[in-house]
């Protein structure tokens, strides 16, 4: 799973130009933060295309996805989306309507997990090969009674693999270069072998991640990312 990212603009920006989201991501949303202690519910960076006009952009969107029918906004704790599982994501409906041309990556820093009983849980920060982690998400709007638009979106998983599984049986997956303009591209046919395409490629990504472990999670900062 992935329950808590970093987002580090003064990483992040400086070397997008150099990567295959360059053209989403070219300064950071509006209100937008560094984090290094980012948890569901929170505003977290998306790059989408509008599949109207065509244009890329980077948004601020809630970190746990609502669908259009739902009634209300607010989280439902009973039913968790800021995480979707690839395996069964053209099943879910919260989920299979955005998959058809409401897809996103999510560029961060990087990630935590943790290990240990539950009395002892070990945080491990974690990063790719490059400052930018781009994570394959959804996005969906919703629209209040009053005709407010709210943006949301939630991160994919997939059964773990190279230095993730260790950690835990789930991690997220990581967008590799080659699948960046076709997941982004909503006229790019979004179903469930698309989704199947995109996690085969994390596989090999994982393999390319360092982690350590850190001390327990309080506050936020940079000095989160000091080893333990």
């Amino acid at each position: 799973m992935c329950g808590r990212i970093i987002v580090a603009w003064e990483e992040i920006l400086p070397v997008a130009s150099d990567t295959e989201l360059s053209d989403w991501v070219r300064e950071a949303p509006e209100g937008a933060s560094s984090s290094w202690n980012l948890p569901p519910t929170k505003e977290i960076p998306i790059a989408l295309t509008s599949p109207k006009t065509g244009e890329k952009h980077l948004e601020l969107a809630r970190w746990w996805l609502t669908p259009a029918f739902a009634k209300t906004f607010e989280p439902n704790w009973r039913y968790p989306t800021f995480n979707a599982k690839v395996e069964t994501l053209s099943e879910k409906r919260s989920f299979s309507p955005s998959l058809k041309a409401q897809r996103c990556i999510i560029p961060v820093s990087g990630f935590y997990e943790w290990t240990g009983p539950k009395d002892k849980r070990i945080p491990h920060a974690i990063f790719g090969k490059k400052k930018i982690l781009p994570l394959a998400g959804l996005y969906a709007w919703w629209r209040s009674p009053e005709g407010e638009w709210k943006l949301s979106a939630t991160i994919l998983t997939r059964e773990s693999a190279g230095v993730m599984k260790p950690l835990h049986h789930r991690m997220p997956v990581f967008v590799d270069d080659s699948m960046i303009q076709d997941w982004l591209d909503p006229e790019t046919v979004g179903d469930q072998s698309l989704v199947d395409a995109v996690a085969a490629l994390a596989v090999p990504y994982s393999e390319t991640l360092t982690e350590h472990a850190v001390r327990p999670l309080q506050g936020d900062g940079p000095d989160l990312l000091n080893p333990a």
